[in-house]
């Protein structure tokens, strides 16, 4: 993935739907940032233009750079807290930029259904399955590590929103 153009985020794409654990067991083990964040964005980009056409919101600019933030932040959050989840149960077992390759991919790929309406339906349990599938497959986690992983970290999401929520509702 040197060369990152778009017949690479297509290939990338293609290995992600028909072969996810062989295509995270291939991800080398100096795998940084760079690539991954670009599949994520390109991704990103895409779930803006389809959330902004099937939405057709009053303010197009303001929302579609909300579409591209959370689509790309929730990578990063979710990643984050899983990575503290990680070295708190576990120890730093991997690096914040392999987990982060791993929760780019799969959040890129689901991207690309989740502006569908109620397509979260699919998409979200995919995700977290392929999220599960890299841990398992490019860290080296067992099974029932992933899972707690995953676990601990939704729940904090959860409870982060949850929290937040009464600070961003209208009354």
């Amino acid at each position: 993935m040197e060369n990152f153009s778009s017949g690479t985020y297509f290939d990338t794409l293609t290995q992600l739907l028909k072969e996810p654990g062989n295509f995270f067991s291939k991800i080398p083990q100096d795998a940084g940032f760079k690539e991954p964040f670009k599949f994520l964005f390109l991704s990103g980009l895409f779930f803006m233009i389809a959330s902004l056409i099937s939405n057709m919101p009053e303010k197009p600019v303001i929302m579609g750079m909300i579409f591209l933030i959370n689509a790309i932040g929730i990578a990063f959050i979710t990643c984050g807290l899983a990575y503290m989840t990680m070295v708190m149960i576990m120890g730093k077992r991997v690096t914040f930029a392999r987990l982060f390759g791993i929760y780019a991919f799969s959040s890129g790929v689901t991207l690309l259904a989740s502006w569908i309406p109620f397509g979260f339906i699919i998409a979200e349990p995919w995700k977290w399955f392929l999220i599960g599938t890299g841990m398992t497959r490019s860290c080296g986690f067992r099974l029932s590590q992933a899972i707690l992983m995953i676990a601990v970290s939704v729940g904090a999401l959860y409870l982060l929103f949850w929290s937040a929520l009464p600070l961003v509702a209208q009354r």
